[in-house]
């Protein structure tokens, strides 16, 4: 347990010195590389943002109850989003006044968080739960103020063992006592083509299923609910609309007159609101 306190301890400082080059040479949030396509970060002011910000408003209302610490992210099948989903809702969480984030990659057979924020060689998950690699050495702090990254690793051809042993229960309990306002957000495997998230399932406080619109068969969804149990998923996530009009886009978000026009943040390019949301979420 001391060992991964000194991790989180250690994500928390302002200033990190960076491993020895032959390590990780980008762990140091000074080198971390943002992709563009973390909406949450770079278009906050946007609809996909505000989207984010009510999903986060209903996971951390207080009348839900114990406010959930473990927050499982999967879908039922690959390339639907939910990589992105995780990572926006990580950012979004992290941005909430009294809330710290730490976004974890435990999809170990296709590792992809750290791609997204530039640290492609950075040892992770596996690595700690193989003996390789000490925690404090993995939680990278990243440039978002209060959101830090466990990565995946080394990719695994069968993790199943890994993600349901005890040192990953042992892992995920620690993470999620040590602190009140730390949520930590899993990103799994797909549900129907592999057995992790079923084994992270009796691990995480709720789980949120990613559906890609026009792409994820309603038996194929209903499947993946019936494998994982009803108990614990709290809502599914409607990934990838396409609205053909914007009559049809007012109709879910009401005027657009209270945002700005999508890609004017953080010197991002100018586009359309309908442009930009049909390209942020493709496929992983």
């Amino acid at each position: 347990m001391g060992k991964i306190f000194e991790a989180l301890q250690k994500a928390e400082e302002e200033n990190i010195q960076a491993p020895p080059a032959e390590t990780i040479a980008a762990i140091s949030p000074d080198n971390t590389v943002l992709n563009d396509q973390l909406v949450c970060y770079f278009q906050s002011n946007s609809i996909v943002s505000e989207q984010f910000r009510k999903l986060r408003t209903y996971l951390l209302m207080p009348n839900l109850g114990t406010k959930p610490k473990t927050i499982l992210i999967t879908s039922a099948f690959s390339g639907e989003g939910k990589s992105l989903i995780a990572i926006n809702l990580a950012i979004t969480i992290a941005m909430e006044l009294q809330s710290h984030a730490l976004l974890m990659d435990c999809d170990l057979r296709n590792p992809s968080l750290s791609r997204w924020f530039g640290v492609d060689k950075a040892k992770g998950l596996s690595d700690y739960l193989l003996g390789n690699a000490d925690l404090p050495d993995l939680i990278i702090k990243t440039g978002i103020d209060k959101l830090s990254l466990l990565t995946g690793g080394s990719s695994q051809e069968n993790p199943v063992e890994l993600i349901g042993s005890k040192k990953m229960e042992s892992l995920v309990d620690e993470l999620k006592s040590r602190y009140s306002d730390r949520h930590i957000i899993l990103d799994s495997s797909p549900v129907l083509a592999t057995t992790e998230p079923h084994v992270l399932y009796k691990m995480v406080d709720c789980i949120l299923l990613v559906v890609r619109a026009g792409a994820t068969p309603r038996g194929s969804v209903q499947q993946a609910i019936k494998f994982l149990g009803k108990e614990k998923i709290i809502g599914v996530i409607l990934n990838d609309m396409n609205f053909k009009s914007a009559a049809l886009r007012s109709r879910y978000f009401g005027t657009s007159q209270y945002y700005p026009c999508y890609g004017n943040d953080k010197n991002i390019k100018s586009q359309s609101i309908g442009s930009r949301l049909s390209s942020i979420f493709k496929k992983e």
